[in-house]
């Protein structure tokens, strides 16, 4: 029987063999019980999220995720690893640009703050339940029709040179379709009805406005998956088998996402402070690209070391100039 060089390259590297479904149940497991023990037992009542719990469990979740990389290491050798940190943190640092926008939602529908947790928590479910779709579409499409990487390193190129031009807009949801679809409804309660998202008003069921926000956060995220999805296939080596591709990017997604929650409390406070955190991103999302379509015309390989150095000397960067050139607070004029 012929081998393929390609999988022959690939057995190499550690990087062909395959998912036994025990791997895959456990996994979904530890997610299911993660999710019960949040909102079933932490978080089981309505209250605004203090910053030092917030940080305590963003450092909760990074350490887990630090614990399932060094168990995918001792599982199959540490290029298995460096895969799943590279996937991990490149996950992470894309969805802050969804906090971005998951706040300016809260803002625009006035969210009380004791609501936010169990509407951010129901909006991941869906996310995970998106990536993973999209996670294997994308995967399976690639193996496919090889052709797709040059659409998908052309989006993340696009995307990544937007993020440099883009300033912070203010998106108007007043305007979207999901608005006047529930304004056609006439089912849209006056005001919040404490974490519930339905509502009997004049004998008929009406939703209510958190609902809405659950619906907004969802859409949001799909969007958001057509830069973040890309770019964590983008970053796996192109001999990797496509069970290891799909493992490698659904595991290290699916922790980046469950820890959003908690990050989002923690970033919120300093979302005025972030200043370069923008161009952070779309330096890594241009890397990405070129790194894509490098790969895959063999113009250029760069090793999962040097792109998971490459994200932390980026991201690090982005930090420290925006903390040394902070922005200038304007002055409010006086009449």
């Amino acid at each position: 029987m012929e081998i393929s060089h390609d999988i022959q390259e690939a057995a190499g590297a550690g990087l062909a063999f395959s998912v036994p479904l025990w791997a895959w149940v456990a996994f979904a497991g530890f997610v299911v019980a993660m999710l019960a023990l949040d909102l079933g037992v932490v978080h089981r009542r309505d209250k605004a999220i203090p910053l030092r719990d917030a940080a305590m469990w963003s450092a909760i979740w990074v350490a887990l995720a630090a614990v399932a990389c060094m168990l995918t290491g001792i599982w199959h050798g540490r290029a298995v690893a460096e895969l799943f940190a590279t996937g991990y943190l490149l996950e992470l640092s894309l969805s802050v640009d969804n906090l971005f926008v998951f706040l300016m939602i809260f803002s625009h529908f006035a969210v009380p703050e004791e609501y936010r947790h169990r509407a951010l928590f129901w909006g991941i479910i869906g996310a995970v339940l998106f990536r993973v779709l999209f996670i294997v579409c994308g995967v399976e499409l690639i193996q496919k029709f090889s052709w797709l990487i040059y659409i998908f390193s052309a989006l993340l190129l696009y995307s990544g040179i937007k993020m440099f031009f883009r300033e912070k807009e203010k998106i108007d949801f007043s305007k979207s379709k999901m608005m006047k679809l529930a304004g056609k409804t006439n089912r849209l309660t006056h005001g919040y009805r404490g974490h519930s998202f339905f509502a009997i008003e004049n004998h008929r069921l009406c939703f209510t406005p958190l609902l809405l926000v659950v619906c907004i956060i969802e859409a949001s995220d799909v969007v958001f998956a057509f830069d973040s999805v890309p770019a964590v296939i983008g970053v796996i080596p192109k001999n990797a088998s496509s069970e290891v591709a799909m493992f490698i990017a659904i595991t290290s997604n699916i922790f980046a996402i469950l820890g959003l929650r908690s990050f989002f409390f923690v970033i919120s406070e300093f979302m005025n402070s972030m200043r370069f955190v923008r161009f952070g991103l779309g330096v890594i999302l241009v890397f990405v690209a070129v790194k894509f379509f490098c790969e895959e015309t063999g113009w250029w390989h760069a090793s999962t070391k040097f792109s998971l150095l490459f994200l932390l000397v980026v991201l690090i960067m982005s930090a420290m100039l925006s903390r040394a050139f902070p922005k200038k607070q304007k002055e409010d004029k006086k009449p």
